[in-house]
């Protein structure tokens, strides 16, 4: 009775109509965001939105993390201040509250955290935390703003990251046809899709993309079976640990929305679904798929994409007189 009611919960929220209480599945239906701070949220989507939170005053979190393309920027690695390329394929921002770490090696414990390491990258917004501060302090709306959040006069960076990571929280996406098939749906997806998801268990690949996220939960080698070859310096899960054993364990990725996450791996080196599959089967579990076989899992891949974020377009606070200028094509 307790699932039924669950199951019930969630369709009432996605609006779908429930037949019968939900699939027993490894991969589970995505729940709206729980005990989140509005106040929080509507400053953290400013902040997400500011690009004066970047040396330049131009490069902002959606820059990297565009919420109209999937959370992402659907180019191999992202472009950071004076147009330097990254080193790493950004991944979407998309469900990463359900991650278990942030980033591709998980040297961000949870989206706080994570909020803050790009402001002060040279390699990415390129500015510091006591800058970006003393900006933001400089600005009437913002002091208002977080006054009426935080209920203090002064702003830090916690303050900063804590918003974002809030507005970050808020950003699942629900609803998908996968979804509304494990909430009794019978109808929600086609032959080829079930023979898809079908074979995607039987082959393996759901031992690593499960649950919520179908990812994002576990650390694995990429190469399990043959070795990886890649131009990318990234060292992987060693960078944070120390141990030569992490070499090349990378954060499983999401597969929610996958065909809008484009190109993929830590890298960037596959630039479709077809591709990704076929060099996974490879890699990961020794598998050559036919074509037939590949259609079929790059089909119930589709079915993943769920209702993306939906919002007002933030208005951002006008800087003041006294609020320090960007200089974007400054030599140093």
């Amino acid at each position: 009775m307790k699932r039924i009611l669950l199951a019930a919960a969630i369709a009432a929220v996605s609006g779908v109509a429930v037949s019968q209480a939900f699939r027993e599945e490894p991969i589970k239906p995505i729940r709206p965001p729980q005990n989140i701070n509005l106040g929080m949220v509507e400053l953290g989507k400013k902040l997400y939105f500011d690009p004066r939170l970047s040396k330049s005053g131009f490069i902002s979190c959606n820059s990297c993390h565009n919420l109209s393309m999937g959370g992402t920027d659907n180019i191999p690695t992202s472009i950071g201040d004076r147009w330097q390329q990254g080193p790493i394929n950004a991944p979407t921002v998309l469900n990463s509250s359900l991650n278990v770490a942030q980033f591709w090696d998980g040297r961000a414990a949870d989206l706080k955290e994570q909020a803050g390491g790009p402001i002060a990258n040279p390699g990415e917004m390129a500015f510091s935390h006591t800058l970006a501060i003393s900006v933001l302090g400089t600005i009437p709306g913002y002091v208002r703003e977080f006054r009426q959040v935080f209920g203090t006069e002064k702003i830090d960076i916690d303050q900063v990251t804590l918003a974002i990571a809030e507005f970050e929280k808020t950003l699942v996406t629900p609803n998908s046809r996968f979804d509304q098939w494990l909430l009794g749906r019978d109808d929600a997806l086609t032959a080829q899709e079930l023979a898809g998801y079908e074979l995607f268990k039987d082959s393996g690949c759901i031992a690593c993309h499960n649950g919520e996220a179908v990812g994002g939960a576990t650390f694995q080698k990429m190469g399990l079976v043959e070795p990886y070859k890649s131009t990318s310096s990234a060292e992987g899960r060693s960078a944070v640990t120390g141990k030569d054993i992490d070499r090349f364990n990378f954060k499983v990725p999401t597969l929610r929305n996958v065909e809008l996450t484009y190109p993929y791996f830590h890298d960037g080196a596959a630039n479709t679904l077809a591709e990704s599959v076929t060099i996974m089967g490879r890699l990961q579990l020794g598998r050559k798929f036919s074509p037939d076989e590949n259609a079929r899992i790059v089909a119930f891949l589709k079915t993943l994409t769920g209702d993306q974020p939906s919002f007002t377009l933030p208005i951002l606070p006008p800087s003041a007189d006294s609020t320090p200028r960007p200089t974007p094509f400054a030599k140093n």
